[in-house]
């Protein structure tokens, strides 16, 4: 098998299982937005434009609403907030199951099938 293989050469598989989790996860966000009818952007953007004026205004600086800086003060597109909640909680999983891998002194797709399982359980 070529996952036994490239184990005994000390290169780590990330487990299929593991890996489909992005889209999977990137789907729910989705599903998420189609229910609310109302995308993640939207519901941020304007206040991350209202925070970083008030830190500017803080700081003593007040730029006019005409300024070329303000596109520098913009929120997050949807995008980036995609990205930022994926990147979360693949990070997350990933550290959760090799945790898990070296807790039970498993390779990294047996931890994968047996958190799940016990996750599930």
């Amino acid at each position: 098998m070529g996952e036994e293989a490239l184990m005994k050469r000390g290169i780590i598989v990330v487990p299929d299982m593991l890996a489909n989790g992005g889209g999977v996860t990137v789907s729910y966000f989705e599903w998420l937005k189609n229910i609310e009818h109302v995308s993640p952007g939207r519901m941020t953007k304007k206040y991350q434009e209202q925070r970083n004026l008030k830190i500017l205004e803080t700081l003593g600086y007040k730029l006019p609403s005409a300024s070329p800086h303000m596109k520098n003060l913009q929120g997050a597109k949807e995008i980036d907030i995609v990205y930022s909640g994926l990147q979360e909680i693949m990070e997350t999983a990933t550290l959760d199951h090799w945790n898990f891998a070296v807790e039970k002194d498993l390779n990294f797709r047996d931890a994968c099938f047996g958190r799940s399982i016990d996750k599930i359980y």
